[in-house]
């Protein structure tokens, strides 16, 4: 079950299914998920269970509610409360009738409000959930969203209800110091140390192997891009980075300038139609981009939102880059952030303060510099099939055949 809203979810979820297939080549994946992630799997030739044309995307609701760079996750979260107890329903339809062996949800938190509010949808089979972020925090002082987030975080506070529970596990993609050492709030539990024992940490999760691309100037002759300076703008598989599309191509004039030759293509993704930005002439732009992260690494210089998964990818590859978190998105603006400060990378922008002049400075004065990242630790997708599929081979679980069988 691929949840969430965006792309990097599924990105991510991809990458565990591939590894699963290398250590288990018997073994078979079905995927329950929504636009735009369905589409992405269909593109890889997955197969859909039929309870996808039920399932709600989160990804329409954090459109609904972002616009101009922002997004309020509280707030998002309340609005998606109710699809959440629908999808919670078309979950246990899906897995009661599907004869799994195993359900693996990223992000997946439906499952664990429609079991704290008493709806048992769950097959009696393992469950592992993968999360990313732990807790939720407010983004302003108004007393209903801190109200709201803490009965989330009491919500959030009774995973372990169901991911401690038989073979299940909860895995988390990332490093303990991504835990913030605080309380999810008044009379809540400590996150980091209620996290110690419940949670299974993975490190982080790569798509590809930085070592087996090409050296820059191959990598971009086979890309078709042509010698010179190159940025690429990505914001992801929402339409809440409309407006930093916008202000890299108006800033593109201003830099290109000062800089000859200077190239900018702007990932539009799934949602925002390239057709319909106000940029100037001679700014290049384009739809969803399958393997992108060939584009980052073959570029002087990336602008991007505050995203985990392409910050992650553009860390591991040594890229300098200009990262912007979604206004009120409290896993970019905290999470994301904290992370990449803690290992020096990217240099951390703000929309509503960035002009095009400001950003065509930052522009001339990041592009093509050193980007001397420490390494991070990112084989997380081999190791969350190797607990994947140690839940699978427990005696008291499979029907599949051992691991010495083709």
């Amino acid at each position: 079950m691929s949840g969430s809203f965006g792309l990097g979810h599924v990105t991510r979820d991809l990458a565990v299914v591939r590894e699963l297939r290398r250590k288990a080549p018997y073994i078979q994946v079905k995927w329950l998920s929504a636009p735009p992630a369905t589409e992405v799997l269909a593109q890889a030739g997955e197969t859909l269970v039929p309870e996808c044309r039920e399932y709600r995307s989160e990804t329409n609701t954090a459109d609904s509610v972002g616009n101009r760079g922002r997004l309020n996750l509280t707030k998002y979260v309340y609005l998606a409360l109710g699809q959440w107890i629908h999808n919670a329903r078309v979950i246990g339809r899906a897995g009661h009738g599907g004869a799994f062996d195993l359900i693996v949800g990223d992000e997946t938190y439906e499952v664990v409000v429609a079991y704290v509010l008493g709806l048992r949808i769950m097959p009696r089979i393992p469950y592992v959930m993968m999360y990313d972020f732990w807790g939720v925090d407010t983004r302003t002082s108004s007393p209903f969203e801190r109200i709201g987030a803490w009965g989330l975080n009491l919500i959030w506070a009774q995973q372990h209800r169901i991911t401690a529970r038989g073979d299940n596990a909860a895995l988390f993609l990332g490093e303990p110091a991504d835990i913030p050492g605080r309380r999810f709030g008044l009379f809540l539990p400590d996150r980091r140390r209620y996290a110690e024992n419940r949670l299974i940490y993975l490190g982080y999760m790569l798509t590809f192997s930085p070592a087996l691309l090409p050296p820059k100037d191959r990598l971009r002759a086979e890309l078709g891009y042509a010698p010179g300076l190159l940025i690429i703008c990505t914001v992801g598989g929402t339409v809440v980075g409309r407006e930093l599309l916008e202000l890299c191509g108006h800033a593109y004039p201003l830099a290109s300038a000062r800089l000859p030759g200077l190239r900018i293509v702007l990932v539009c993704g799934p949602r925002i139609d390239p057709d319909e930005l106000d940029v100037p002439d001679g700014v290049e732009k384009r739809g969803f981009v399958p393997d992108l992260y060939r584009h980052l690494a073959a570029s002087d210089l990336v602008v991007t939102q505050g995203g985990g998964t392409t910050t992650l990818e553009l860390t591991a590859l040594r890229v300098p880059f200009l990262f912007f978190p979604v206004k009120g998105q409290m896993e970019q603006e905290l999470t994301i952030a904290n992370r990449l400060a803690r290992h020096q990378a990217g240099v951390r922008t703000s929309l509503a303060e960035t002009t095009p002049v400001s950003l065509a400075d930052a522009i001339v004065k990041h592009i093509g510099s050193p980007a001397s990242y420490p390494p991070v630790p990112c084989d997380g997708a081999g190791r969350a099939a190797d607990i994947i599929l140690d839940r699978l081979l427990r005696p008291s679980v499979s029907r599949l055949p051992s691991s010495t069988e083709p």
